[in-house]
């Protein structure tokens, strides 16, 4: 299997973990071209020497635009809310599952796409017993809509890639944070704590703030889909994480030190459709993609909260 690749397609290439990856891939000097409808993700995000198309996964014209000539496809566009998935799930099903095939078709089609490489999601798990990390043989037992649709995404990649020769590889994301990180009061609870204490407001966490989670900066997320891109495997499915856990009770007095602010948060009932333990077992991503996270959690939060605040 060849590791040549020289032209590569960011779907959702203008959003937080896209744009890393699409730096990381321009300096590797390959051509890359993003796909974005800009609903999340912004145009300034996108690196210097990309080329942008402005549209819409569910669009076979606007899919085949952008992937025509490419020899690897990173499909990266999701809507990810997993909160929010309950009450929009026609629409997270639309894009995270028919997206997702209009993408892969287009692929399949274009005669010139070798590799796919599909984000997933630490959603597709079942919830586990303890706090110990989860290798990919864990069940896959989605509590969320969001979850459910990532799953059928892992299986669509697998399988219309396989029917036609091409070679894939399935990346489960855990909580990825990192500079870039857009604000949402669904995703991302460091963007979200920060930015409510640096208002002066209290923040909420939902359940009793032991749930715990493995953060991985968004410079390892992107550097996995490199390495995914490099090794020469296919059929495979691997987690991106650090196998390093912290509560969210944790992540609220890390930020809350770091900011000086001693605004206590308030509790609120367990959300729906949230894990209470993912962390991840990363063996697999170290032994087939020589994946080791360079960036801690501690280390990395000053730096991350102020640029996320500046």
């Amino acid at each position: 299997m060849s590791a040549s690749f020289t032209k590569a397609c960011i779907t959702g290439g203008a959003g937080f973990i896209g744009s890393a990856l699409a730096r990381q891939l321009v300096d590797r000097d390959i051509d890359v071209y993003v796909l974005d409808n800009l609903s999340t993700g912004k145009k300034e995000n996108i690196p210097a020497g990309a080329k942008f198309f402005e549209g819409d996964i569910l669009n076979p014209t606007d899919c085949e635009k952008a992937i025509r000539g490419c020899d690897v496809l990173f499909h990266m566009a999701a809507r990810v809310a997993i909160r929010h998935s309950f009450g929009d799930v026609v629409e997270d099903t639309l894009c995270n599952v028919t997206g997702a095939a209009t993408v892969l078709r287009t692929a399949v089609r274009s005669g010139s796409v070798r590799k796919v490489i599909s984000a997933s999601s630490m959603a597709v798990y079942a919830d586990s017993a303890t706090s110990e990390p989860v290798p990919e043989t864990h069940p896959t037992n989605p509590i969320s809509p969001y979850g459910i649709s990532k799953l059928a995404l892992e299986q669509l990649t697998h399988r219309l890639t396989a029917a036609s020769g091409l070679h894939s590889v399935v990346l489960r994301i855990f909580n990825a944070y990192g500079p870039g990180q857009r604000f949402s009061p669904y995703v991302g609870v460091i963007t979200i704590f920060a930015n409510q204490l640096s208002a002066g407001q209290s923040p909420v966490i939902f359940g009793d703030g032991q749930q715990m989670r493995d953060f991985v900066h968004v410079e390892d997320v992107a550097r996995a889909f490199v390495a995914a891109m490099d090794a020469p495997i296919t059929g495979e499915t691997l987690n991106v994480g650090t196998g390093v856990p912290h509560t969210v009770q944790q992540v609220y007095e890390t930020i809350a030190r770091e900011l000086k602010s001693d605004l206590r948060p308030t509790y609120a009932p367990a959300a729906p459709g949230e894990l209470r333990y993912a962390v991840a077992c990363i063996d697999k991503a170290r032994h087939k993609l020589s994946y080791e996270p360079r960036k801690t959690f501690e280390q990395s939060i000053p730096t991350v909260i102020g640029e996320m605040l500046a």
